[in-house]
């Protein structure tokens, strides 16, 4: 009895020397961090970023493509520069965190930006598109988005050569994002020969316009241009409908979004605004996109920018993947060297000052209570006015 009990003593111990030898190997933790408004004005945005970065993730680590298992942490920048810093400097001090992705307002990148130089931690820009995030040279710095000069002097030249603009009144809501916009399209509007009557700063979270476009309706301008986002541009929108303002209303790619029609409501129709990239069944990997994002069954939609989130979290993974290691000096050169990166939105490809050289420019309108290519809409621009 002492022997069968000594023999199934060893048989046990054997067992478990076995598996703890033949155990599968636990793939090594990668901590990506992002930066989006999940708070605030533009928290519906930024809930589309944090979905399709998450989803991004999802995707890579179910490929079994990569050596690692990435995770993302998210962190919320408020849409304020400030917040957006006091978040930058929470991802950094973890040492685990290797690079980091995210942000939709410019204000907010250009407040952190230096904070990644100087701690020589790696970002990649998703949506903010001044041009000055990319303009500084920092190693650290890339963006997968389009700056908004391009997307600005399309818009001027598009207004006035194509659709005869002649006067125009600016409006902006006093964010770097949005003086860059007002001014920039300003430019190019008068290159091509507009006048600009009058520009005007709003205050973001400000609900009542009704004097400000009171005296803008007095000038008679042909056109009114807003450099800023949604919920402003909304209610701008409803209340020269309020003032039976029949000019046309142009705006950035900043108000692209389900926000803008819902609180325009009615009014929506006819709002015209510049998008970089492309609608996204006509980009490469769109329809693959959306067809993940549905399966994975978010509460919230994606959004107008949920595919250069998808990109951004992509040409991290890749680089880390490519640099073998998570040394954030390495990965910072992985990243800036990233060459035709097959994402959702075409291939990425960074110059020499970490911009995309993708220049992609759409211009969308509001039809039936939604945005839609210009191309294909049953509203079109008709002797400077809004037609059905």
């Amino acid at each position: 009895m002492k022997k069968l009990f000594s023999r199934l003593l060893l048989l046990a111990m054997a067992m478990l020397l076995v598996a703890g030898c033949g155990g599968e190997k636990k793939a090594e933790v990668v901590k990506i961090g992002f930066l989006a408004p999940l708070t605030g004005g533009n928290a519906a945005t930024g809930v589309g970023l944090k979905n399709s970065a998450d989803l991004a993730v999802k995707k890579a680590n179910e490929s079994g493509k990569y050596p690692y298992k990435f995770e993302v942490v998210f962190a919320d920048d408020a849409g304020d520069p400030s917040t957006a810093v006091s978040a930058a400097n929470k991802l950094i001090a973890d040492k685990n965190i290797v690079a980091v992705g995210g942000h939709f307002n410019s204000g907010c990148a250009l407040a952190t930006v230096p904070i990644f130089h100087r701690s020589k931690v790696p970002i990649v820009i998703t949506a903010a598109i001044h041009p000055d995030i990319t303009g500084k040279g920092f190693k650290e710095v890339t963006r997968v988005m389009t700056a908004a000069n391009v997307q600005n002097e399309y818009a001027g030249e598009l207004a006035t050569k194509e659709w005869g603009v002649k006067t125009i009144c600016l409006i902006n809501d006093r964010t770097d994002y949005g003086k860059t916009n007002a001014t920039q399209f300003g430019e190019a509007a008068k290159k091509n020969g507009a006048t600009i009557l009058s520009e005007d700063g709003i205050a973001v979270g400000q609900q009542d316009f009704s004097a400000l476009l009171t005296n803008i309706k007095a000038k008679n301008p042909d056109a009114v241009y807003f450099g800023g986002v949604a919920t402003e541009a909304a209610l701008l929108k409803r209340q020269m409908a309020d003032l039976k303002m029949d000019c046309l209303f142009l705006s950035d790619s900043g108000i692209i979004s389900d926000t803008f029609n819902k609180i325009a409501g009615d009014a929506a129709a006819g709002m015209i605004a510049f998008n970089i990239g492309k609608p996204l069944e006509e980009l490469p990997g769109g329809k693959q996109f959306k067809a993940d994002y549905e399966a994975a069954k978010y509460a919230e939609p994606y959004e107008a920018y949920g595919q250069f989130a998808y990109d951004t979290m992509g040409v991290i993974m890749d680089a880390i993947s490519r640099a073998k290691s998570t040394d954030h000096a390495k990965v910072i050169e992985a990243i800036r060297t990233t060459k035709n990166y097959k994402g959702v939105i075409g291939d990425t490809t960074f110059d020499e000052n970490g911009q995309t050289t993708t220049k992609l420019i759409t211009t969308f309108i509001s039809d039936g209570g939604k945005w839609v290519s210009y191309d294909k809409a049953t509203i079109k621009v008709v002797d400077k006015k809004i037609k059905k």
